[in-house]
């Protein structure tokens, strides 16, 4: 059986189970980071910016999300997917497809996306996952949770704010030097 990270896992089953794309984008990111010199570093990236596309559609933000899939259209290559057991046709479909919706038809009705597991394996080890216990697997959105639809609005930022002022204050110090 093939290895997939952790973080590759919990992504999935956020992804499929209660549709927590911020959630999607914090596990994976976090990983993404830490490994600089992964052959599969456009790969995860793409996967994120596919969990932000949709976290953006679902709350309004076309623009956004355009850009978001737009990205994630150029970084997913059918290697790389092959590799992380999706169906890459069919994804890369599905993502042209919404992308060319979000183009032509930015009002369209937000509906959920899937990303088309061809591993068996790993779609059973998402399944059986700890995070997936007593979830749905295919769940539809609820769009009447503000902790899932806005949840970036929802978590303390005081210490990513307070580090950005620090950085500001460092660089300004620079220049004046």
């Amino acid at each position: 059986m093939k290895r997939y990270p952790e973080a590759y896992i919990e992504y999935l089953v956020y992804f499929h189970t209660v549709r927590d794309f911020f959630e999607c984008h914090e596990v994976l990111e976090a990983y993404w980071k830490s490994i600089p010199e992964s052959s599969l570093r456009q790969a995860w990236h793409g996967l994120i910016q596919t969990a932000v596309a949709l976290y953006h559609q679902r709350r309004g933000n076309i623009a956004g999300a355009r850009k978001m899939m737009e990205s994630a259209v150029r970084l997913l290559t059918d290697d790389h997917l092959d590799e992380l057991g999706i169906d890459a046709l069919r994804f890369k479909a599905q993502l042209k497809n919404r992308l060319k919706q979000l183009q032509d038809t930015p009002n369209i009705r937000y509906e959920d996306l899937n990303i088309p597991l061809v591993d068996l394996e790993l779609l059973q080890l998402c399944k059986d996952h700890p995070l997936a216990v007593h979830a749905e697997w295919y769940a539809i959105s609820n769009m009447n949770n503000p902790q899932i639809i806005h949840k970036h609005t929802q978590r303390d930022r005081s210490e990513v704010v307070a580090e950005r002022q620090k950085q500001l204050l460092h660089r300004k110090l620079q220049i004046e030097g």
